[in-house]
């Protein structure tokens, strides 16, 4: 039986490296079958002027491109926030099998707060879901980037 490795603490790392870019600071890996990191990102939508420039929808992308294929069945997302509905979405669409995410997101989550994406009947794909994974440590990194811009 192999043992569960978290692999939150590389997500945090691209968070913190989007906030040392002004971006707010979220960060994602898409963890292969193997156990090894396919990819990985933080925010860029003010760098890319682009707002689906999300850490999740930037770390989807490159590990399709990198498997050569749009979906990524038996891969794991680690993510620092509660994903938005688009990110929501899009995981589905990808066939996430597990979705870990650190601070929970009441005011524009999509898992377990607002729209709740995987609770519909239309959801093509359910991915397992984990909250809580490093959350302390991704709630205070967004803290502390928001009151230095307050």
């Amino acid at each position: 039986m192999s043992r569960f490795r978290s692999h939150m603490e590389a997500a945090l790392a691209e968070a913190r490296a989007a906030a040392a870019r002004g971006e707010v600071p979220v960060g994602a890996v898409v963890v292969a079958p193997d156990g090894r990191i396919l990819s990985s990102a933080g925010n860029r939508c003010r760098e890319l002027a682009d707002p689906t420039a999300h850490a999740e929808l930037l770390a989807l992308r490159a590990a399709c491109a990198a498997a050569g294929t749009e979906r990524l069945p038996g891969h794991d997302l680690y993510v620092t926030l509660e994903p938005c509905p688009m990110c929501a979405a899009a995981i589905g669409f990808a066939r996430i099998r597990r979705l870990y995410y650190g601070a929970a997101d009441p005011k524009s989550g999509g898992v377990a707060h607002g729209p709740r994406i995987y609770s519909h009947p239309q959801a093509h794909h359910r991915p397992e879901v984990y909250e809580g994974i490093g959350a302390a440590a991704a709630a205070e990194l967004l803290r502390g980037f928001f009151s230095a811009r307050r």
